[in-house]
């Protein structure tokens, strides 16, 4: 044996070997991640990370929700929109990293809370724990004379703690008492309603859908897939679940009023008078921002309004090739808007108009026109006209707001010398004899949106005893109370112990209004707490 081995050698000139940790079986290792998936800290950590990747879909625009939004970012930055598109940001809650995150905060809740039940139900039906061996070690004590015997005393005791509702074990000469099993009880209901909405969001979001609809007064929308402009299914969406009703805009009424600081009109109210047809029959009803009407099981949300000029036009022949409401879209708080109308056959190869729309035409020092109200005091349109193949054949998605200028003839307009400008009632004959256009009416249109959410009901119960178990939870205190008899024969003593798990700033009080019960005699009145 040399130097270095013996135990009697210097501290600093021992050779330590090597400590090397047991490897790890696959048994093993999966016992371990399982343990570390489903701590509580963990499971905050992917709570906190599902938050954080929720950022994404609601800076970038969703296909889901807003698929122009994503349509005019491919055009105004393609490289970025590729981009984001390569890491799923277009559909930030179906993409593989969200849906990751969510499912294993899902099954990290699941597993911290099944266990926790199975031990919660253990201590449900176990009896109250002893007292302790050391009795100094309690938060709480008092001594109490046993006026009236120790039997008389121990019942006054046992009764003073049952009308408290605490679980009472009488055993002999002493009593075991515990209260508060409704804290971990709402902790528990808290984190299965927690579970319950994930598990909602999660499910129940596919049978949920939504769509939109641009409604001209007068028109009649009715609850079938091809009625809608835009439509957006959940995953197990079924035209069947779409329940027949139909919709009309009757009339829709805005008011505003001037502020004479900022010289503009604001909208204070936006009314839309709609008649329903549904199962129970005819009925009125009203449509206003943030005053949703519930028709079929669904939602309908008011989304916007403007102007659709109603814009009849012939061919040279005289016969009517176009002749209904156009919708325009407003740019500014005065409605000023623009419209597109698109004649693909009765005009030569087609026709195309590029229009604007003044509720309240000006002329303007410059001799352009503006809208100075959002109100129709003076309605005028004007048409930019072009003649050519408007691409409607070549089926490909087109705009219904752009025209493909570009290829385009224009033939009357802006920029030509012949100004297309016309108020209610105003007829423009084309060029070359190719027909008319009329202004022949005004009529208002609004956006709805119609919406299924699947989800409400359970996410609502959900919330309901997500709360009611976090507010059980923070309201009981746990509390444990003893009792057991000492002193004489002729001087017997009640000794009362009582501690509480946690800060507990009531627990002095509690016992004194415990005791202060069972000092006074079975038909007295029972102190409070």
């Amino acid at each position: 044996m040399t130097e270095f081995d013996s135990p009697d050698a210097p501290r600093k000139n021992r050779v330590s070997a090597p400590i090397r940790g047991a490897k790890l079986g696959p048994v093993e290792f999966l016992r371990f991640a399982w343990r570390l998936l489903t701590s509580m800290r963990t499971a905050i950590i992917l709570l906190v990370l599902v938050a954080i990747a929720a950022i994404p879909g609601s800076i970038v625009p969703q296909r889901s929700s807003d698929p122009n939004g994503v349509s005019n970012l491919y055009s105004s930055d393609p490289d970025l929109a590729k981009l984001y598109d390569q890491f799923q940001l277009f559909d930030t809650f179906t993409s593989v990293w969200f849906s990751s995150i969510y499912l294993l905060l899902f099954v990290s809740l699941i597993g911290c809370i099944i266990p926790r039940i199975i031990h919660h139900w253990g201590v449900l039906r176990a009896a109250p724990a002893e007292a302790p061996s050391s009795w100094g070690r309690l938060t709480e004590r008092r001594l109490e004379p046993a006026t009236g015997g120790i039997v008389a005393s121990l019942d006054r005791a046992e009764r003073a703690l049952r009308a408290k509702r605490y679980r009472v074990l009488r055993d002999g000469d002493s009593i075991a008492a515990e209260f508060g099993y409704l804290r971990e009880t709402g902790n528990l209901v808290f984190h299965v309603a927690l579970v319950g909405i994930l598990a909602t969001l999660a499910l129940a979001s596919g049978f949920g859908w939504n769509g939109q609809r641009v409604l001209v007064e007068g028109q009649t929308f009715t609850n079938q897939l091809s009625s809608y402009d835009t439509f957006h299914p959940g995953a197990w969406f079924a035209e069947s679940n779409l329940q027949p009703y139909g919709l009309t805009l009757n009339s829709f009424t805005p008011t505003y009023v001037h502020d004479d600081v900022k010289d503009a009109w604001m909208p204070v109210d936006f009314t839309a008078d709609m008649t329903v047809t549904d199962s129970t029959g005819i009925h009125d009803a009203t449509l206003k921002v943030n005053d949703p009407l519930v028709a079929g099981g669904s939602s309908i949300y008011l989304l916007g309004n403007g102007f659709a000029p109603v814009i009849t036009v012939t061919n040279g022949a005289g016969d009517v090739v176009f002749d209904q409401p156009v919708v325009f879209l407003s740019q500014d708080s005065n409605l000023t808007s623009v419209g597109v109308v698109k004649i693909p056959d009765g005009i030569g190869d087609g026709l195309g108009m590029q229009g604007f729309f003044y509720p309240s035409a000006v002329k303007l020092d410059s001799g352009a026109l503006a809208s100075n109200s959002p109100e129709p005091t003076n309605p005028t349109v004007t048409f930019n006209v072009y003649t050519g193949d408007l691409g409607l054949d070549s089926g490909a998605s087109a705009n219904a707001f752009q025209l493909p200028i570009d290829t385009l003839k224009q033939i009357a307009g802006r920029h030509t010398g012949v100004e297309v400008v016309l108020t209610p009632g105003d007829t423009f004959t084309l060029p070359d004899g190719l027909g008319t256009v009329t202004f022949s009416s005004l009529s208002r249109f609004v956006g709805i949106e119609i919406r299924h959410d699947a989800t409400q009901l359970g996410v609502a119960l959900s919330a309901f005893f997500l709360v009611a178990g976090l507010l059980a939870a923070l309201a009981t205190r746990r509390r444990r109370v003893w009792v057991r008899v000492s002193g004489t024969a002729r001087n017997p003593k009640l000794e009362w112990g009582a501690m509480s798990r946690g800060d507990d700033p009531q627990l002095d009080a509690t016992v004194n209004a415990l005791v202060a019960s069972a000092r006074q005699g079975p038909n007295d009145k029972v102190a409070t707490v």
